[in-house]
């Protein structure tokens, strides 16, 4: 692959290909995007990923653009796309044909890592899976992804993150006290997946560059969820069932979201010296002696009366004005709730840079969230946009070392789309 930039990013150099879908291989591939590697994005002729086509709202390309790659969905490109596919190349390749799939062994050959999150035996019928990969590259690191792994009872059925928020458990501890399962509303177990894949394909890329050796990584999205229950999983260690608690906590207090003048407050004071000096700031010193609030402990045990009374407290000021005198007066752990252009474009998002924006051939300019590691001694983040639907494609077969001919070849044979 092109090499010929140089930094000083983590992961330059090493080059992925991707044939995932949606969001979870998308943001894998998307955080070692943003440490440098190179990561080629393998979609279906005129369809691609199934997120160019999750909208709307969806935005109309410039008609001034007459340059390699086409917007997928009728209606423009989706936003929702951009966010998981910044900093990626597109090459569309009919892995059904012969001609298609050499050119992704091909591919494969220079590459360091392989992803995809087909249903079990999927890859392997589409002569994709890890033995086929590993004839054309012994020390590849391949990472499978599917819903609930590769063994079990419920391995052959399909899943999205609305089915594994539910069977693991986070539906039933999210939402209201009194109503219903709640899912969360991002695609927490997407994301959660995701991030344990791009974990786990840097862990085998180190081993790798101890041993020499290639490794397969398999992950279930089931399975990715449960670590993250924690305190919930602690609870029902001991025989308890976790229940949905609306914003309150099951083992701390006060550490929720009460109603203020205009708004919510976040309120995380939930050791004694904070609950203490929060007492005071509110010119409640008598709750500190109130025996149903006494230890922590005695908080969560008596936590509805608590509510009751910090509630009315709160109501009696906007948000902002609390903030201002509890969290930058008095420096105690409270805080806004944003809705989601306010976290986007709030004075701490500005301040650390992590809102900008990438120049895009066909859209001008387009939005991007920067990952938020920070390194003394190496570089990260975004330098491309999202691309267009095979914006890539003769330009990472000509790094390969297809010639114009070879390439028309393939068009012919079915490979890749024609012009």
């Amino acid at each position: 692959m092109d090499t010929t930039e140089s930094s000083s990013r983590i992961l330059d150099g090493i080059t992925v290909v991707d044939l995932t879908t949606f969001v979870t291989g998308g943001f894998a591939s998307l955080m070692l995007a943003n440490q440098g590697a190179e990561v080629i994005k393998i979609e279906r002729p005129e369809l691609g990923d199934d997120n160019r086509h999750s909208g709307p709202p969806f935005v109309e390309p410039s008609e001034e653009y007459d340059g390699p790659g086409r917007t997928a969905d009728e209606n423009g490109e989706s936003p929702y796309f951009w966010t998981i596919n910044y900093d990626k190349r597109s090459v569309e390749l009919n892995l059904k044909s012969e001609a298609g799939l050499e050119a992704l062994y091909d591919l494969v050959s220079e590459a360091d890592v392989f992803l995809e999150n087909f249903r079990p035996g999927t890859a392997e019928r589409l002569g994709v899976g890890y033995d086929d990969v590993r004839e054309f590259n012994d020390d590849i690191v391949y990472c499978s992804i599917s819903a609930f792994g590769e063994t079990g009872p419920w391995a052959s059925r399909p899943g999205y993150d609305l089915l594994v928020q539910g069977t693991s458990g986070i539906m039933s501890v999210t939402g209201p006290e009194d109503g219903d399962p709640v899912k969360v509303g991002l695609p927490q177990t997407d994301l959660i997946t995701a991030m344990w894949a791009s974990f786990g394909i840097v862990g085998a890329l180190f081993r790798r560059e101890l041993t020499g050796e290639g490794d397969r990584i398999e992950l279930g999205m089931h399975d990715a969820a449960l670590p993250w229950l924690t305190k919930q999983a602690g609870k029902a260690f001991v025989g308890e069932t976790p229940e949905r608690m609306g914003t309150k906590d099951p083992v701390l207090a006060p550490y929720q979201a009460y109603p203020t003048a205009d708004g919510y407050l976040n309120v995380g004071c939930a050791n004694q010296k904070l609950w203490g000096e929060l007492c005071d700031a509110i010119d409640r010193p008598d709750l500190k002696d109130d025996p149903r609030f006494a230890s922590n402990p005695d908080r969560v045990e008596n936590m509805d009366e608590l509510e009751e009374v910090l509630s009315a407290e709160f109501r009696e000021r906007t948000t902002d004005e609390w903030v201002d005198l509890l969290a930058d007066e008095r420096g105690l752990p409270v805080g806004p709730v944003y809705d989601v252009p306010q976290a986007l474009e709030s004075e701490q998002t500005e301040a650390r840079g992590v809102m900008r924006e990438i120049e895009h051939p066909a859209l001008g300019t387009v939005p991007v969230i920067e990952h938020p590691l920070n390194y003394d001694r190496a570089e990260s983040g975004f330098e491309g946009a999202p691309p267009l639907l095979g914006e890539d494609t003769e330009a990472v077969l000509q790094e390969l070392g297809y010639t114009e001919e070879d390439i028309e070849a393939l068009r012919a044979e079915g490979g890749i789309p024609g012009e």
